[in-house]
């Protein structure tokens, strides 16, 4: 198990364009375990390459009803339909917010050995896999906010301890000791 820590907002790695992954040698299976193992020590349902300081195009995710990861992802929306609902970020802890995103999606990309993968998301899955593609963008949940909750979503961020301490990096542990606190309060 290798457990990483986990990049927090004002991290330039965050906004920035991730690479492109043209070697499947075992620097990316170690990714996909590094990211496997981080995801689930902090309690995520997804989490992205760059959130642990690597500028490559992977990401892995566990919904609950499908668990897998995708390097070099894209995705198609299916549709016209949307959904609104609750999202967060580890790399922004104890700040979550609702975002409107596309219901279904085909996502397309390839495995940790370079076979492709393509699979329908529909749900929580679509809406993990437009998250952690976004991630790979440099593009945080926060600007897909509407103005008035971004606006909120960054005050909480200003008043945070792990912010107003200049801390960029959290070890993966605290985040799900933070997570699972949170649950508890709010009897999950």
């Amino acid at each position: 198990m290798t457990i990483q820590s986990v990049r927090l907002f004002g991290d330039p790695i965050l906004r920035a364009r991730a690479a492109e992954v043209e070697t499947f040698d075992q620097q990316v299976r170690q990714l996909v375990t590094d990211l496997t193992d981080t995801m689930y020590e902090s309690g995520g349902v997804g989490i992205a390459a760059p959130q642990i300081g690597v500028g490559l195009r992977v990401f892995v995710y566990d919904t609950g009803d499908a668990a897998g990861h995708l390097i070099n992802p894209t995705f198609e929306v299916i549709g016209e339909e949307t959904q609104t609902g609750p999202e967060g970020c580890l790399s922004i802890p104890g700040v979550r917010d609702d975002v409107t995103r596309p219901l279904v999606v085909l996502a397309r990309g390839v495995d940790m050995d370079g076979a492709p993968v393509e699979f329908r998301a529909e749900g929580l899955l679509a809406r993990c896999v437009q998250h952690e593609t976004d991630h790979l963008d440099g593009v945080l949940f926060l600007q897909r906010l509407d103005p008035a909750a971004r606006k909120e979503a960054m005050r909480m961020i200003r008043e945070s301890s792990w912010f107003a301490a200049g801390v960029t990096l959290m070890p993966a542990s605290q985040l799900g000791a933070r997570k699972r606190a949170g649950a508890q309060e709010s009897g999950r």
